[in-house]
This record gives structure tokens, C-alpha cells and sequence, in this order.
């Protein structure tokens, strides 16, 4: 999520207000990376499957308790000077040496952040506790797909300051409710070690900022085809009028966009599968299976297996095996 308000009265309909990929996105990305992890690794993490797919939406929920929470969930760049992604610290202590506490939290620090909970996982995996390594990594998932949204690194975050407000939700949880039908879900990536972690999270940041001119001008081409009538639908809720995208719209605005939001959650599954694995391997790789004694029952394997084969296959969704289309994503 990317801040607390959506400005103005355009309101996404569709559950959740302006969260970040919205609970089908972050689910389903963490969901995804358990798969790209190796067999060393991925028992335990499907054998807590259904606690990391559900709880991968927790950092947007403690936003309403911690008023420190969202700068952790985005980075504004134009803020931070010209070529920022490319000229700004890779390492927190020096960002807080150049910018100072104050101008973090206002601007946003999300790649930092992602740092900050790699080595609180890596920490957690050392220990042995089961608890902390959950939390953790389900945390950790969650910053790394912000990231990935080409709408949490720009100060116009909702498109407030081009009059289009709503973009926010509309290009990260409208769409891929309206169209993950049709998306490929499958990857042929496998957890690989980060030698540098801090390198590869900025250059997510950079790659959505390199999107950042497609999300803001297709949606204008888009617009063009459409009168006020088609673009929104308006209701009248306590007395007060909202407004929100029709489906139309949003499908039309989808197909400007070509493959871009598929790929992005495939993206961010990548790189939440190397996350972890990376902070598995600096934690000395230890048997998650037989510290937690999660010693796999003949049925579970074959669970995993079924699901493993269909997520390599693209066919998730067509075997109901996708979590976040069983139910948790009317949750909460």
C-alpha cells in the first residue's frame, strides 16, 4: 500500500482502496516464490503455505496502527534529486548520513527497508525459531513486490498530480482482479544466491521507474476513447457521491499495457524466492525440515507435487490451486 488516502473522490471499488497489488497481487506473488525455492527449502515452505499466502497482506494491514509504516512500502524519487535510482546510496547508513531521518520518512525508503528485513530473516533463520522466520519472510515478501509497482516510486503515486486520480489502484489490484485469468503464472526461475541484494532491489526500483511513462500516458490514450459516463460509474454512498472505474476501462487500459502487470508479479516472485534463499544460504543453510520436525507426510508430498506441476504448467488457476482465488482474498 502506498499511502493511507487516495486523493480526491475516485474511489477502485473493488474491496480494497489503493493496496498495494491488492490481496490477490501479494498473495499470489508469495505463493508463487515458494515454488522457485529448492527442495531443501520449499517442503517447509508450503507446509506453512497457507499462513505466508494469507498473511502476505499484514504490512498494509499495520498501516492503520503504526503511522512509521508507509514510507517502508515506497520510495519517491523525484524528491531525492535527478537520477536518484541511479545516484542514490545502495547502503541505509548512508542514506541517513546524506538525507537525514526526517527526509526518509517523508520520501519513502522501501529499497532500504528490504535490506533492513533480508538481514532480520537471515538472523531468524540462525536462530531456529519458526515464528520469527515466518514473519519475517512474509514481511520481506511483501516490500520486495512493492517495489515492483511502478506507481510506489513517484511522488504522484495516484496520478493526483495529472488529473488522474485513482491510477493506484486501478493498475495494481483493478486489473489483476478483472484479468489474472488470463495471466501466466508460471516461471522458469529457480532461487539463485544475491552476492550484492542491495544492488538487485534497487534495480527493481529502476525498472519501475523505467515503466512509470507507459502507466501515466497509456491510461491518457485510453481515456481519449472513453466519455466520463464509460470511464467511471458514479455512486452515492452515506450521501456522498464516489466514483470508480467501469470494467470497461479498466480492460481497455489493460490491453494498452500489454503483458506489463503480469510480468511485474512474475518479477516480484523471482526476486522474493532469491530473498529468502539468499538469507537461507548466509544463515548457513540450516535443515528447516528437521529443526521444525516438518517431516512430509506421503499426502502432503503429493500436494506439493500436484501444485508444483501445475504451477510450471500455467495451470494454477484452472486447477483451483491458486490460494488467493479460494476464498482469502474476501478475507479481513
Amino acid at each position: 500500500m502506498k499511502r493511507l488516502i487516495v486523493a480526491g473522490s475516485v474511489l477502485i471499488a473493488i474491496g480494497i482502496i489503493c493496496s498495494s497489488w491488492g490481496f490477490l497481487g501479494h498473495r499470489t506473488i508469495h505463493q508463487l516464490a515458494v515454488y522457485e525455492l529448492p527442495p531443501s527449502m520449499r517442503m517447509f515452505f508450503h507446509h506453512n503455505m497457507n499462513e505466508i499466502v494469507k498473511q502476505s497482506v499484514r504490512p498494509d494491514q499495520r498501516r492503520n496502527q503504526d503511522k512509521e509504516e508507509a514510507p517502508k512500502h515506497y520510495i519517491d524519487l523525484e524528491l531525492y534529486g535527478d537520477s536518484a535510482a541511479w545516484k542514490m546510496p545502495l547502503k541505509w547508513e548512508d542514506a541517513l548520513k546524506k538525507y537525514g531521518k526526517d527526509s526518509l520518512a517523508h520520501c519513502g525508503y522501501v529499497p532500504y527497508y528490504v535490506i533492513t528485513m533480508k538481514d532480520r530473516l537471515t538472523a531468524a533463520f540462525r536462530s531456529g525459531n519458526k515464528d520469527s522466520i515466518l514473519f519475517y519472510a512474509i514481511d520481506l515478501g511483501h516490500y520486495i513486490s512493492d517495489a515492483h509497482v511502478p506507481l510506489h516510486v513517484s511522488e504522484n503515486y495516484d496520478g493526483q498530480m495529472t488529473n488522474q486520480k485513482g491510477l493506484h489502484s486501478l493498475w495494481e489490484s483493478m486489473i489483476p482482479e478483472l484479468e489474472i485469468q488470463q495471466y501466466d503464472l508460471r516461471s522458469k526461475h529457480k532461487a539463485h544466491y544475491l552476492k550484492h541484494p542491495e544492488q538487485n532491489i534497487w534495480k527493481a526500483i529502476r525498472k519501475s521507474q523505467g515503466l512509470l511513462h507507459d502507466v501515466f500516458e497509456q491510461e491518457k490514450e485510453v481515456t481519449k476513447s472513453f466519455t466520463e459516463g464509460e470511464k467511471y460509474r458514479v455512486q452515492i454512498r452515506n450521501g456522498r457521491e464516489s466514483k470508480s472505474y467501469t470494467s470497461a476501462f479498466a480492460k481497455a487500459y489493460s490491453a494498452k499495457l500489454g503483458k506489463t502487470i503480469n510480468e511485474r508479479m512474475i518479477s516480484s516472485a523471482n526476486l522474493v524466492a532469491d530473498f529468502w534463499y539468499t538469507s537461507w544460504i548466509d544463515a548457513g543453510s540450516p535443515d528447516l525440515n528437521k529443526a521444525f520436525q516438518t517431516t512430509a507426510s506421503k499426502e502432503e508430498k503429493e500436494k506439493l507435487k500436484k501444485e508444483y506441476g501445475a504451477f510450471k504448467k500455467n495451470k494454477l488457476l484452472e486447477k483451483k490451486l491458486l490460494i488467493s482465488r479460494q476464498g482469502y482474498d474476501k478475507e479481513d
